[in-house]
């Protein structure tokens, strides 16, 4: 729903800056999110040259630092794609409670919801820390469908990545993904999904026919 390349770019480099450790270039954070704050900064750490056990031994300081750059610019950097604000507006319009899975944590997730305006559409949000597991094990879908008092057949999931469809699949559910966003470097009309659409306000259309 929202475009935050620019704010883990800022926080995630400046978190690499404090640690003396080599900056990462955008198009090298873009293949790395999606797994996770901690993945993203484990990845970043291994690039920058550091083998294994010396990256897991500077994760805790890393975590720390990436934190409070975060929270201090979060949303600062980033946009809400085009169509999200419609399509969120349409599928609320014809009853259908929604629910936002994410796999940044939670204390990111909930500001920036907020922050750009779309807090309001779900009945509940859920982050990477909110459960045990995080996506692409199920543990966190299955969850959010019973939150919503749902079975997970009939609980659309609507994603940008493979790690959102491998949840959808081992959870059970339809799986939808938008055809932009990051799905790791690789084209995501190569993952198995039942539908893409170009933008989220084109779901309802969707939806409607049936698909």
């Amino acid at each position: 729903m929202v475009d935050t390349l620019g704010d883990f770019d800022v926080a995630l480099n400046e978190t690499l800056k404090d640690l003396g450790r080599p900056v990462v270039a955008r198009a090298d954070i873009e293949r790395m999110v999606g797994k996770g704050s901690a993945h993203l900064i484990r990845s970043a750490l291994l690039h920058g040259g550091l083998g294994a056990d010396e990256a897991a031994r500077v994760q805790p300081e890393a975590w720390t630092r990436y934190q409070a750059h975060y929270l201090a610019i979060n949303g600062q950097h980033s946009a809400v794609y085009p169509g999200v604000v419609e399509g969120l507006a349409a599928l609320r319009e014809r009853g259908l409670p929604l629910a936002c899975l994410t796999n940044k944590p939670l204390n990111f997730a909930r500001p920036l919801l907020q922050a750009k305006g779309l807090a309001d559409f779900f009945a509940h949000v859920f982050g990477g820390d909110s459960f045990e597991r995080t996506k692409p094990d199920p543990l966190p879908l299955l969850k959010t469908c019973e939150a919503l008092g749902m079975e997970p057949a009939q609980t659309l999931m609507v994603g940008d990545s493979q790690n959102d469809a491998l949840a959808a699949r081992a959870a059970g559910c339809p799986v939808v993904l938008v055809t932009y966003g990051y799905n790791h470097g690789e084209p995501v009309r190569g993952v198995d999904a039942d539908a893409f659409v170009d933008r989220l306000d084109g779901l309802p259309g969707l939806l409607q026919a049936g698909a």
